[in-house]
């Protein structure tokens, strides 16, 4: 199966605020840095806007609708308070997460089935606004299907476990879980549902994610912001755009 369109790189800006938070200021900017992802060829720019604001701010938020070229995707918790924050923007893309307070990030997948109603409602008045609304979920099909049922247009396959297994030496359980990305991948998308997929990834467990020809949307923030310490964001980013492609070339022959 040939892919199904050029593979885009959504990059999650949100630990620039944890260093510019750590010392309670205002440097590092993470507008600046969005807009330098931007120019080096990023497709989109993700932030999450956590509860209890750890990294990006309200302000962030409002500064990124102003200046950002790219869609915003606006990753966020299914709260009364976010509802009210991207119905009050309008941002691009809307993605929803879970979100525990005592959780250093973002942990698994949503569990949208145990919640369908709540989760159906909740999300209706988002797409009426024109917001694209993305579920990010484990890779499985319960899952999928709930996800489907509810009425997003996109999903977000959560590859957490992929990658804490291919950096822990697990391999058998690291190919158990590509091969389980890869098979919901083509699932979601026979039923019409977008893919995206991210969490964890870097430059060694890009790649074969990258291949899977369903997948439309790569979004990838810790290792991208922590890379670029050393070589710089926007060379940073464009190792990973270079990865991708190369990935995605032979299915494209």
């Amino acid at each position: 199966m040939k892919p199904l369109g050029k593979l885009r790189l959504g990059v999650n800006i949100d630990h620039v605020a944890t260093v510019r938070n750590a010392r309670g200021g205002a440097y590092p900017d993470p507008l600046r840095a969005a807009k330098l992802a931007e120019e080096a060829g990023a497709d989109g720019i993700t932030a999450h806007l956590r509860e209890d604001r750890r990294h990006i701010s309200d302000a962030d938020i409002e500064g990124l609708m102003q200046v950002l070229s790219v869609p915003l995707n606006f990753e966020m918790a299914a709260t009364e308070e976010m509802q009210r924050i991207a119905l009050r923007h309008k941002p691009h893309a809307v993605c929803i997460v879970p979100e525990k307070r005592e959780e250093r990030t973002t942990e698994g997948g949503l569990e949208v089935a145990r919640e369908e109603n709540r989760l159906a409602g909740y999300i209706a008045p988002l797409r009426e606004a024109g917001c694209r609304v993305s579920i990010f979920i484990a890779a499985d099909a319960r899952q999928i299907d709930a996800a489907h049922r509810i009425g997003a247009e996109v999903i977000e396959l959560h590859t957490g476990a992929y990658c804490d297994a291919h950096a822990e030496g697990h391999f058998d359980a690291r190919d158990a879980e590509l091969e389980r990305l890869r098979q919901m991948s083509a699932y979601a998308h026979s039923l019409g549902l977008e893919v995206h997929a991210g969490h964890g990834l870097n430059y060694e467990t890009v790649a074969p994610v990258a291949a899977f020809p369903e997948v439309m949307e790569l979004n990838i923030g810790h290792f991208i912001i922590g890379e670029s310490i050393f070589r710089g964001l926007v060379p940073a980013i464009h190792e990973m755009r270079r990865l991708m492609d190369d990935a995605r070339a032979p299915l494209s022959v």
